[in-house]
């Protein structure tokens, strides 16, 4: 699934890392270079050179906020490249949704659900039918 996601955002130039970060920029307009690393998991070192690479592109403008910080917001380009992005991802997530036969497609999206809420560190509602972790 993620090897046909990553060939699908690297034929607009993009990663599948670097598509993440337009999209919560777009979803965060003014957020900062910390606020992106903290919600993707991705250590300072290792956001300043995507952060670069995304600004030379033209994809991501910055703005002074106070102190050292910058406040982050996409450029016309980068709105425009956002917006591909979703609909990608979107195309992305419909095909792999028609694999399942519709009775079957609301019970895996609470499966993902709970994975994702998981990995976020959200405590789950109880459900019968998940695994436990006693």
């Amino acid at each position: 699934m993620m090897a046909d996601l990553g060939s699908r955002l690297q034929a607009i130039e993009l990663r599948p890392v670097e598509a993440s970060i337009l999209t919560l920029i777009d979803a965060n307009p003014g957020c900062t270079q910390s606020d992106l690393g903290r919600s993707l998991g991705i250590q300072r070192a290792n956001m300043v050179p995507l952060m670069v690479g995304l600004t030379k592109a033209g994809l991501v403008d910055r703005a002074p906020v106070g102190g050292r910080s910058q406040a982050l917001r996409l450029t016309r380009t980068g709105m425009e490249r956002a917006e591909t992005v979703h609909a990608i991802i979107g195309a992305h997530e419909a095909r792999f949704l028609r694999l399942f036969a519709p009775e079957l497609r609301e019970a895996a999206l609470e499966v993902l659900r709970s994975i994702r809420q998981e990995g976020e560190g959200v405590p789950r509602q109880d459900n019968p039918e998940l695994p436990t972790d006693d």
